[in-house]
């Protein structure tokens, strides 16, 4: 079965939800056949909309799914002057806006109910969950942002973006691309798949206010910070939830060594691993590498969240 990627299912639901201190957060609610729930987490500067195929697929086997774009990023507003640049000196309010929503989203919901998380959504998703500012049934990372790739090593790259911030305004972009500087081709980092590619570009286009450009140093300062902490977090051995991660080993923009070391130590946990078939957005990945991901995650929720 094929559906329009570009359109929005008619029995879908796009509101405003607003956080504790009222800030709008950009919300997607499409219900389900009642097998369960799934609340998913794109990553920095994404939308929702790029995950509107993934997102059929999981409602036919009649999950409801819902998902919400980051404040400062989306239809969530911005938490910089400049609109372009996706600014946040702290990822403590991101999680705060998931637990809250969560809080309110689970309540009136069957279950199971499973968290996912892709990118930097993987990574705030494991913290709430270790935190436990959430309590899923299962979680599946995708890609998570456990550590980032940087031409000069995690460790030294973190020190440069911590300098960066310190010496000028933090909210000012860290280069001038999207993901990573000095890319040639931005697609080649996220997918191989030029149709699927696109798909962003056409809502961007639609609404030109969805999209986000290069991080600023603040936000690069507080990755590499948050995940070298997360990686380093004790409670991540008593983490019960069980987990799936899948990651792409020639992934250029998130380190796929570190989700691997993170992955074994959680207790009840798997891990699927992709080669150079496959970029940084594994669910929008050609259909070989797609339809990979969509079955082993159909078998971990049948197995863990059925």
């Amino acid at each position: 079965m094929t559906i329009d990627r570009r359109t929005l299912p008619p029995d879908a639901r796009v509101t405003h939800w607003r956080a504790a201190d009222g800030w709008p957060l950009r919300r997607f609610d499409w219900p389900g056949g009642g097998r369960g729930a799934i609340l998913f987490q794109a990553g920095r500067g994404d939308i929702f909309e790029k995950y509107l195929e993934t997102f059929a697929y999981w409602h036919r086997q009649g999950w409801s799914v819902s998902a919400f774009d980051w404040r400062g990023q989306g239809g969530s507003g911005r938490l910089s002057a400049d609109p372009n640049v996706g600014h946040c000196a702290d990822f403590t309010p991101w999680i705060a806006d998931l637990a809250q929503l969560w809080g309110e989203w689970e309540a009136p919901r069957a279950r199971p109910r499973v968290v996912m998380g892709h990118s930097m959504g993987g990574y705030l998703t494991l913290q709430a969950l270790v935190e436990g500012a959430i309590d899923a049934d299962a979680a599946v990372l995708i890609a998570p942002m456990l550590g980032l790739r940087s031409p000069v090593g995690a460790w030294l790259g973190g020190k440069v973006a911590a300098l960066m911030r310190a010496l000028g305004d933090p909210a000012r972009a860290a280069w001038k691309g999207h993901e990573r500087p000095g890319a040639p081709d931005r697609r080649l980092l996220l997918t191989a798949d030029a149709d699927r590619y696109d798909d962003e570009d056409f809502f961007y286009r639609a609404d030109p206010a969805l999209r986000l450009g290069p991080p600023s140093w603040a936000w690069l300062a507080e990755a590499f910070a948050a995940t070298a902490r997360l990686r380093a977090d004790a409670r991540l051995a008593t983490m019960r939830t069980p987990v799936l991660t899948l990651v792409a080993d020639h992934d250029r923009l998130v380190d796929p060594q570190a989700a691997a070391a993170v992955v074994r130590r959680l207790p009840d946990a798997r891990l699927v691993r992709f080669g150079a078939e496959s970029a940084h957005e594994i669910l929008r990945e050609a259909d070989p590498v797609r339809d990979r991901a969509l079955a082993a995650i159909d078998a971990f929720l049948a197995e863990r969240a059925g």
